[in-house]
């Protein structure tokens, strides 16, 4: 496994030589939570088991940790238990939101330690494009009884982020959309605006203009244009397609980024940290 990106065709080789990877259905949406796991019950890839972003990839809220904090070490090692994680048996994770969920799955499985995983390049639509069969219905992978995985690593917290206005040890790269980087049309958090000194890469900046991402050699000529000489950080609204930017880095073979967790959600959340809105 060379790449970090599978395609329909791919994967649905793999089912059929009875080599299957654990397959996991990440779909969500922000406004309507449960409608990713409606969908998964009408129809997903065979195989599939369903991953809920706020109860399987987030941890508790407490009004100052972001919208989508990262689950205590504890927790996320046990339900990497109960979805049947293995380090000897591949993963491929999907969605239908340009890969934004299924990223975040992605990145914290490999900050964690876990290594033979990859996502589903355009998501649950390239399947059906594809013409291949769905399953419907409920489908779990049996629990692992035994699994090391580490810490997060390659994260940051906001107190990194504070004393990096002043000594530049790093650049923050914004994944949200250029208008809430503006502190435009801010409709999920309670302020608008960005942390000083970031620059914006939306997301959906990775992909052409079929859902697909980009070549990995576009996607690096694009990223060290972003870079200069400081290590980059990434950062979104809550960490979710903060994670987007960090996978497809990856994908061009870039793998030193780490993640602010907490995002904008969190930094915005302590009326004393300064905000910029051009």
């Amino acid at each position: 496994m060379n790449s970090p990106l599978i395609n329909a065709a791919e994967l649905w080789a793999q089912i059929q030589n009875h080599q299957a990877p654990l397959i996991y259905d990440c779909r969500f949406d922000l406004a309507k939570p449960e409608s990713g796991h409606d969908a998964y019950l009408m129809g997903h890839i065979p195989g599939a088991a369903y991953v809920h972003l706020d109860r399987d990839l987030s941890g508790p809220k407490n009004g100052h940790n972001g919208r989508h904090p990262l689950p205590d070490f504890s927790s996320w090692h046990q339900t990497c238990l109960r979805l049947g994680i293995t380090h000897q048996q591949s993963i491929v994770i999907y969605d239908h939101q340009y890969g934004a969920f299924a990223c975040r799955m992605w990145w914290m499985l490999k900050a964690s330690g876990i290594q033979r995983v990859q996502v589903l390049n355009g998501g649950f639509e390239s399947w059906l494009k594809a013409g291949l069969p769905t399953d419907s219905g409920t489908q779990y992978h049996p629990t692992t009884e035994q699994l090391d995985v580490e810490p997060f690593h390659g994260v940051i917290n906001s107190a990194a982020v504070l004393a990096n206005l002043q000594d530049r040890q790093f650049q923050i790269l914004d994944a949200r959309a250029p208008d809430r980087f503006m502190g435009e049309n801010e409709t999920l958090d309670p302020v608008g605006g960005h942390i000083p000194g970031a620059l914006n890469r939306f997301f959906r900046n990775n992909l052409d203009s079929h859902g697909l991402f980009k070549d990995p050699q576009v996607l690096a000529e694009e990223f060290k244009a972003l870079s200069s000489d400081l290590e980059l950080v990434h950062q979104c609204g809550s960490g979710v397609t903060a994670c987007h930017n960090i996978f497809a880095m990856a994908l061009a073979g870039i793998d030193s980024a780490k993640l602010y967790a907490g995002s904008w959600s969190e930094w915005c959340s302590e009326p004393t940290r300064p905000i910029a809105k051009n």
